[in-house]
């Protein structure tokens, strides 16, 4: 499967904290409408490659760029106005608020009403709180939590959460979605669904970058893998060439994960 054109490109990025070397000579790119999974062993740079790609953390060498913008320096909210949304391993809901809120008030976050059109109920304000609702409730059946919108969030299973993290991240509009472990702590049916729902988010011209630890959903989702082991690239390439190589098996996979 060929993608023509690059939206993420990394340059011979390193990140040192002192004498510790996190990431070496990072190089990888990820193109328009692909889904990529970054993986490796704890502690062999993940989230700290998730961490400079979206402002939280400057790369102590090298350059991220995403749609020939570099993105060295840029604040994360910055960095998220040019498209690029992460999600995070934990994820913050209000949890005594009902999924359908927490969606609204994501959104309103992105509004661009002010406040006093807002509070002296003008039409344009109107009919932004219109779309905004519209668009709420969208989100919430596009993740699958339709029959939940209306329960607390915090009243939602842990996976269902991570849902409700995602629905939040597309309300960004993203062009490119960064999902930090999306899949932790769900079931094995969750899983399924969740795959289906990367898919979909795909299928829209969303392009997806993915740290997991679940290789079978790895496997399942990826077009191609990016394998780190002590903040280094050791492997790259499709799900098949990733499962059988020798170097991966021994660094990380386990001999199990060829039959995953």
């Amino acid at each position: 499967m060929g993608f023509a054109a690059t939206a993420l490109k990394v340059e011979q990025v390193a990140v040192r904290f002192g004498g510790l070397v996190a990431l070496s000579d990072m190089n990888f790119t990820v193109g328009e409408g692909e889904i990529v999974s970054l993986i490796g062993p704890n502690g062999a740079g993940k989230t700290t490659a998730f961490n400079v790609m979206t402002g939280f953390l400057d790369p102590t060498h090298g350059c991220v760029s995403y749609r020939g913008t570099a993105l060295n320096g840029l604040k994360p909210h910055q960095i998220a106005d040019l498209g690029l949304i992460r999600t995070f391993q934990r994820t913050s809901v209000f949890p005594n608020d009902t999924v359908y809120d927490n969606l609204l008030v994501g959104l309103h976050r992105r509004g661009r009403v002010g406040l006093f059109e807002a509070i002296l109920g003008l039409p344009r304000a109107r009919s932004s709180e219109r779309r905004l609702r519209e668009r709420a409730s969208e989100l919430v059946e596009w993740v699958g939590l339709g029959r939940r919108a209306h329960d607390l969030a915090g009243s939602l299973s842990y996976g269902e959460q991570r849902l409700v993290g995602v629905a939040l991240a597309l309300a960004a509009e993203p062009s490119m979605l960064l999902l930090d472990e999306p899949v932790s702590g769900m079931n094995a049916s969750e899983t399924h669904t969740f795959v289906e729902l990367i898919r979909n988010i795909r299928d829209r011209g969303v392009t997806i970058l993915l740290v997991e630890h679940d290789m079978p959903m790895v496997m399942s989702v990826s077009d191609r893998i990016v394998v780190l082991n002590y903040g280094r690239i050791i492997a790259e390439g499709p799900p098949d060439v990733i499962r059988n190589d020798p170097v991966v098996i021994e660094a990380y996979l386990g001999q199990g994960a060829a039959r995953a």
